[in-house]
């Protein structure tokens, strides 16, 4: 009985052990539990301190870019009305220029960029003969870039209207080497072009570049030549240039010829062309590409015998290229031509063909070049047949007259016939193998 009794007490003894051994780790465990949550709750409670604060800060953020937004708004608003304002200036200068209700011949714009000097010279050739008809060409300047001197030179002028082109985006040229001024050149020429024809709506522009001085009849001649581009639509512009207008080659001031190769250097377009040039205008190099067959699809160009336009840019982005052998000879017509009795109609196509292949028929051929170069003289035009690009080229160099192609045509040439003076007013025709046929003489 008695170990019975104390086989109990050491049951409820080891019962109380394990008791007392199970609270204290439940005791331990919910302490554990306990410090864990409290950790719990202290870092979601720094979680929602630090969302409340983001908030703020997004709230913040929120008000600067409403407040910026409405800015931007009033900026652009601003810069609209601007904007509006000084295109309604323009036109008020514009119609100030040339009358309420006089329809322009063309507007006139001189391309400049960082060259005061050449500009003030330019402007005063220009202005002396353009003052007694401003009204039919009224005068803009075109300045690419933010040169002050250009700028300030081109705004003392109160009978011209001011242009400025900016254009910060950087040049990626598509080869290396090249330089960047023909990339700039070709967007000033897009920019002002589109400005001049669409925002201003002139119908003719006339482009001069800050190195040309004028003839006395430079407006009288794009004037009877403006009805031409009108009338015939395979005459794509009219230029006062020849590239062979070297003093010894030229002799009449009233000879005009149909030329395959664009001239440029003082020339004028109307904007229907434009329109097509306007959205495929190249990144660089715009005249050659104007030169290309499939962008002037055989249309011709107008050009004089005797320059219209005389250039002094010896230097610019061409660094004086050409300038001492075939720039500065060039003749600056000196004769005041009535142009506005002259009778141009032989310059349409369907007359100009004859009119220039009854010309070729009847020089004489000659067989070799030396011929001619002999001091003795000839009495009638003369012709010599060139084989190809290379025997052109020979022949070109011995006279003097530019040997270069563009696109398979050579400066000057109509169907494929370089024309120009030797020893006063005798022509010779450099006559490409084909030309014959081309213009029908059998």
């Amino acid at each position: 009985m008695a170990r019975h009794f104390c086989d109990i007490r050491i049951l409820l003894v080891i019962a109380i052990v394990a008791f007392i051994y199970i609270q204290v780790r439940l005791f331990t465990a919910q302490s554990e539990y306990a410090e864990r949550l409290a950790a719990v709750v202290e870092s979601e409670n720094r979680c929602t301190s630090q969302m409340r604060l983001l908030i703020d800060q997004i709230s913040t953020q929120q008000g600067k870019i409403v407040a910026l937004e409405e800015a931007n708004k009033y900026k652009d608003e601003e810069s609209a009305q601007l904007k509006t304002l000084l295109q309604d200036l323009k036109k008020k200068s514009l119609q100030n220029l040339i009358g309420k209700n006089e329809e322009p011949v063309a507007a006139v714009v001189i391309m400049a960029c960082s060259r005061p000097d050449y500009l003030e010279r330019t402007v005063k050739s220009v202005l002396k003969y353009q003052r007694s008809v401003s009204s039919k060409f009224p005068l803009f300047i075109s300045q690419d870039g933010t040169n002050p001197d250009v700028k300030n030179k081109a705004m003392s002028y109160n009978e011209i209207i001011y242009l400025q082109h900016v254009d910060l985006k950087p040049v990626a040229t598509e080869r290396p080497g090249e330089i960047i001024a023909y990339y700039k050149i070709a967007r000033h020429y897009k920019w002002a072009l589109d400005e001049l024809f669409v925002s201003h709506k002139f119908n003719r522009v006339i482009i001069l570049e800050d190195d040309m001085e004028i003839a006395p009849d430079f407006f009288d001649y794009f004037e009877a030549t403006a009805t031409l581009l009108d009338k015939d639509k395979t005459i794509m512009a009219v230029s006062s240039w020849n590239d062979n207008g070297q003093k010894q080659f030229v002799h009449d001031p009233r000879a005009l010829y149909r030329s395959d190769f664009f001239p440029g250097l003082g020339w004028m377009l109307t904007k229907s062309t434009w329109d097509e040039l306007s959205p495929k205008w190249p990144k660089a190099y715009w005249d050659d590409w104007v030169r290309l067959k499939e962008v002037h699809k055989d249309r011709q160009f107008i050009r004089p015998e005797i320059c219209r336009t005389y250039n002094f840019g010896e230097h610019g982005s061409s660094m004086g290229q050409f300038f001492r052998q075939y720039l500065e000879p060039i003749k600056l017509n000196d004769v005041q031509v009535d142009w506005k009795s002259a009778n141009l109609s032989f310059l349409m196509e369907d007359k100009f063909l004859s009119h220039f292949a009854k010309m070729v028929s009847d020089a004489t051929p000659i067989w070799e070049p030396e011929a001619i170069l002999k001091p003795h003289t000839f009495n009638s035009d003369v012709k010599i047949q060139y084989r190809d690009q290379a025997h052109f080229e020979q022949i070109a160099r011995k006279f003097g007259i530019f040997d270069e192609w563009k696109d398979g045509i050579p400066r000057t040439a109509y169907k494929g016939v370089v024309v120009f003076r030797h020893r006063s007013e005798r022509r010779v025709f450099l006559v490409a193998p084909d030309s014959l046929s081309l213009l029908g003489i059998e």
